[in-house]
């Protein structure tokens, strides 16, 4: 299988960090492609080869990456994918979709002989570049045994979680618990702060004890107690997104999403308020009212 073309479509902050681990330890060629020129000089410089549109790469590579904002991107993308590329290719979407966005996308490759998994990534931009991320696969048993090894260039923790579809499923219910998390987090720091307890030590004793959690370790300690929160990070847009797909779900699955529904009007907010560009964190901006 080292012997195989990868394609790798998409370079942006997430997708930059995958494909250079592609790159660097795949025996074979890897054709990448972007819209942003500078995003593919900086994979080219470390040993990929340019492609010049996406129905180019399809025709090349017999293993495809697909790293997009969301299920609208992917859905056009893989609509020319599927008229170039040869049956037997095996498609791989990186990215954060809806289910059915997965499913459907899955169907319409069936159909014309190719392969599709949906396994989308967890874990922040530096677990990309380290190779370290937390991918969640949806794919039949015999696809996820084959793209395995492919999908080890870029994470450590691969977790098989049922069919097409399910993957998705885990990751927009990993990444809703997460926007939860953070408001609730932003929340009880500004109450902590003006109660005359500061934020670092507030994440010291709450993570001796049961109110630990990634969030309070990860984003509570490098973005909420610092407000450090860079644009081009992981803005609100791309949380309203999730959400919407994760609210969507619920109510298919006949459940009332209340905590969702709570924390989309936080995220939401930010947009609104003009700080939705920033890292998703930056909502403790409006519990202090600054925004």
């Amino acid at each position: 299988m080292s012997d195989l073309t990868i394609g790798f479509i998409g370079l942006g902050a997430m997708g930059a960090g995958m494909c250079a681990n592609a790159v660097r330890k795949h025996a074979a060629a890897v054709h990448v492609f972007d819209l942003d020129a500078g995003a593919m000089a900086v994979q080219i410089a470390n040993g990929a080869v340019a492609a010049t549109d996406v129905a180019t790469l399809a025709a090349s590579a017999q293993v495809i990456f697909l790293s997009l904002p969301g299920g609208k991107q992917v859905r056009a993308v893989c609509g020319v994918i599927a008229d170039y590329a040869a049956p037997g290719t095996t498609v791989i979407d990186l990215s954060t979709t809806s289910v059915a966005d997965a499913r459907d996308v899955a169907s319409m490759f069936a159909a014309r002989s190719m392969a599709f998994a949906d396994a989308p990534v967890a874990r922040a931009r530096q677990a990309a570049v380290d190779g370290t991320l937390s991918i969640m696969v949806g794919a039949s048993q015999e696809v996820f045994d084959r793209i395995r090894p492919f999908l080890q260039y870029l994470g450590s923790d691969i977790t098989h979680c049922g069919e097409v579809g399910c993957g998705q499923v885990v990751k927009l219910i990993n990444n809703t618990l997460l926007f939860e998390q953070v408001a609730a987090i932003a929340e009880m720091m500004v109450v902590a702060e003006r109660a005359g307890v500061t934020g670092e030590k507030l994440v010291e004793a709450v993570g001796l004890g049961s109110g630990n959690s990634f969030a309070l370790q990860n984003h509570a300690k490098n973005a909420l107690i610092p407000r450090h929160f860079p644009e081009r990070a992981f803005p609100s847009d791309y949380a309203i997104k999730d959400l919407a797909y994760t609210i969507e779900l619920a109510e298919q699955m006949d459940v009332e999403p209340r905590m969702a529904r709570l924390a989309n009007q936080y995220y939401q907010s930010a947009v609104d308020r003009g700080i939705g560009a920033k890292y998703f964190p930056a909502i403790i901006e409006l519990v202090e009212g600054k925004a």
